[in-house]
């Protein structure tokens, strides 16, 4: 390929095409960074809530309550004994904050088998064995599932995808351009349980006890349908790759300093060896896990004999589980491969996990305290019975209804990144409000993680949008945000109008979304 300049979206004229489209992100540039951060906003938004509680509190509503039938009255959080109560308890209110504890369990597991290498090294051999014209939506499956990892995707797979493509013969963006449709606008699809879920769940369960208190959300109650979203993904993002990108990609030239361009490096015989051990354990674990539910007997059964009931043992060890399923292969890698030579080794992969963790945890105080104070001022009440009331009285029909949630998460997606900041902030909104008019929390769920992955590709408020600017760059030097956006826009578009009418088709057709889960509240 002549080694001449050329813009990475095809010439000037299609720079002047997509000037709109920079345009418009440099508005939303400019509009996002003028939020402020997630912590500080729940912290705001806190005080907000107080501010409301107070000038609300001697206003009478007739609007009753779901549960107990009586008139709702909003609770003066900032009266003496409210403010006493709120001191007192700040503690343990962050302590018992529902996706805190879950969500670092299942990262000490995660981040053993990370800092390992075991990950990288599956990713790695699964892509290395895939033919050629299978290339592409394998690339995109193993970005998909690579968020299980949470960070592997960004560091591994994207690269990964110019790496691969550039060897084969094809255009780098594009392989980068799949990769990252498939571990950020997919973020949502996968078939492997990992952190994510029982972190949205927590939240979730949270906001439907607003209208329930004794509700009860399965950590997997979207797994079937994510599941399945993964095919969906998979293929769209090979025809958008293979039909759309690649040939609009043809005509620009790659003219990166070749010294700087990766190489992809094969594993090496002992790593290898350490991966197939390891994969061996995990499979021997998984099967010794089967056996031990099979029995009517088993411990992991509840005292009906079920194994899918919230009283189960099995429910409720799902995140240890996916903990253990992590951990132990990821040990065994290490010290299989060579990467960990010492029990301190493991140790110092789980606190430098936890290190990447340090602003998850400072939000998760902030966020705590907000959704506590919400649920107690009984403002989110309120507004859950009066939306619901609204929404029933507009008399839409269900899939109109879910639609405008999803482009509404899709749109807020774009100045606000963090799925947990976003989650944790809308849920006290919207599962209640759409619990009144008989939608399940688990429905609401699936239209948020619909939402919350299309657009995520097209935002450069998204952590870890410059990085793929960058691994862009290794090849066409010009790339630049707007023509990064340029190429992912039609993976966003795509994406949230097919999956959205897929989740749509999922729900007429009854198929179930997770373990536990429903379409409807109350539950039939």
């Amino acid at each position: 390929m002549e080694n001449v300049q050329a813009s990475p979206t095809g010439g000037d004229d299609a720079n002047n095409k997509n000037g709109w489209i920079n345009r418009a992100l440099n508005f939303i540039e400019v509009v996002g960074n003028k939020l402020p951060d997630p912590a500080v906003l729940f912290l705001v938004l806190m005080v907000a809530i107080w501010v409301l509680s107070w000038l609300l509190s001697g206003v009478s509503f007739n609007t009753l309550h779901p549960a107990t039938g009586e008139a709702i009255q909003v609770t003066n959080l900032l009266s003496s004994s409210e403010l006493a109560r709120f001191l007192s308890s700040m503690v343990t209110t962050f302590t018992g904050f529902a996706p805190l504890g879950v969500v670092l369990v299942a990262m000490l597991g995660v981040g053993v088998a990370e800092q390992s290498g075991f990950i990288n090294a599956v990713l790695k051999k699964l892509l290395a064995v895939t033919p050629q014209m299978l290339l592409t939506p394998m690339l995109i499956l193993v970005a998909v599932v690579s968020h299980t990892a949470v960070d592997a995707g960004y560091v591994l797979v994207i690269p990964l995808g110019g790496v691969i493509f550039y060897a084969a013969g094809r255009h780098p963006l594009a392989g980068i351009a799949a990769a990252f449709a498939g571990v950020s606008g997919g973020f949502s699809a996968n078939f492997v349980p990992s952190a994510i879920d029982p972190l949205l769940q927590g939240f979730t369960q949270t906001a439907a006890q607003i209208v329930d208190p004794d509700i009860q959300v399965n950590p997997l109650n979207n797994w079937f349908f994510t599941s399945a979203s993964c095919l969906v993904v998979t293929l769209l993002g090979w025809w958008l790759t293979d039909k759309v990108i690649e040939p609009r990609l043809k005509n620009v030239a790659i003219d990166g300093d070749k010294e700087e361009m990766p190489v992809m490096q094969e594993l090496g015989v002992r790593e290898k060896k350490a991966m197939y051990l390891a994969v061996t354990v995990m499979v021997a674990g998984i099967v010794g896990l089967i056996a031990w539910m099979l029995p009517e007997t088993s411990a992991l059964r509840d005292s009906q004999g079920q194994l899918a009931s919230f009283a189960a043992p099995v429910m409720k060890s799902i995140v240890p589980l996916i903990f253990l399923l992590f951990i132990i292969p990821g040990v065994v890698f290490g010290y299989a491969a060579g990467t960990f030579k010492k029990s301190k080794d493991v140790i110092d992969a789980m606190s430098k996990t936890m290190g990447s963790m340090a602003y998850y945890i400072v939000m998760a105080f902030f966020c705590a305290l907000f959704i506590s104070e919400f649920a107690r001022s009984g403002l989110g009440t309120l507004l859950s019975v009066e939306g619901g009331s609204l929404l029933a009285s507009m008399d839409l029909p269900g899939p109109i209804t879910l639609m405008g949630i999803i482009v509404l998460v899709a749109f807020i997606n774009l100045f606000v990144g963090s799925a947990s900041a976003k989650w944790a902030l809308l849920s006290p909104i919207f599962v209640p409000m759409l619990m009144q008019i008989g939608f399940s929390p688990d429905l609401t769920q699936a239209a948020y993680r619909v939402g919350d992955s299309s657009t995520n590709i097209i935002t450069p408020l998204m952590p870890y949008f410059p990085l793929v600017v960058v691994y862009c760059q290794r090849y066409v030097k010009s790339t630049g945000i707007g023509t990064l956006v340029s190429i992912m826009l039609p993976y966003s578009v795509v994406f949230l109008i097919c999956w959205t009418l897929f989740l749509v088709l999922y729900w007429n057709l009854g198929m179930p979304l997770g373990l536990q889960a429903s379409y409807t509240y109350p539950t039939p």
